[in-house]
């Protein structure tokens, strides 16, 4: 019989996730983790993590919270893309950017001059983010890059979607900006010398 590394997730006592090998077991009968690329060179390293090493741990133990506390408690290797989906739509309630409906009056107005009704969402830059350090994180702690759910096709069509809606609700462009075309110039002719 093969033996397949089945990504099992669990969540440790400081709330961590890690990926396990279900064929695995230490003499205690208890799963043992495998360690991740990225702790083993932090340990080995005296500086601290980067501002951005430890926002992506945050979100990931974040993420994880969402698994033990979802309704039944989710694994991650039973986690896929529509998932994902439900974690960014429960964080829109902590949102702090305001998204105008096409029937308020400052529906694409960037900077409304009085308060209005409409809902308070996350910014699509954050989940867009959010969905990078995620998908990173994910593979860093011994998931494989073809089963990662935060890089499944409906996560990328949801971001999207909440880019365009955001881009007209609030009248702000979300256009890649384009660099100009450098043009080839064409070789300089040395000064015509004066003949006297």
């Amino acid at each position: 019989m093969d033996s397949i590394l089945e990504v099992e997730s669990y969540c440790n006592s400081d709330n961590t996730i890690s990926f396990t090998d279900g064929n695995t077991t230490s003499s205690a009968g208890t799963t043992s983790s495998s360690q991740s690329a990225s702790s083993s060179s932090n340990s080995s390293s005296a500086r601290s993590p980067s501002r951005y090493e430890n926002q992506k741990r945050r979100d990931w133990n974040t993420f994880g919270q969402y698994l033990k506390n979802h309704r039944p408690p989710l694994a991650l290797s039973r986690c896929s893309g529509a998932h994902v989906l439900e974690f960014l739509r429960y964080l829109d309630q902590f949102g702090k950017t305001k998204v105008h409906t096409p029937i308020c009056p400052f529906y694409g107005h960037p900077n409304p001059p009085a308060p209005c009704p409409c809902p308070l969402r996350q910014a699509w830059g954050s989940l867009d983010a959010l969905i990078g350090r995620l998908r990173a994180a994910y593979e860093e702690n011994g998931g494989k890059p073809e089963m990662n759910p935060f890089g499944a096709r409906a996560v990328r069509l949801y971001l999207r979607e909440v880019r365009d809606l955001q881009s007209k609700a609030r009248g702000i462009s979300y256009e890649k900006k384009k660099k100009p075309k450098q043009q080839p110039q064409p070789p300089t002719l040395p000064p015509p010398s004066s003949a006297s």
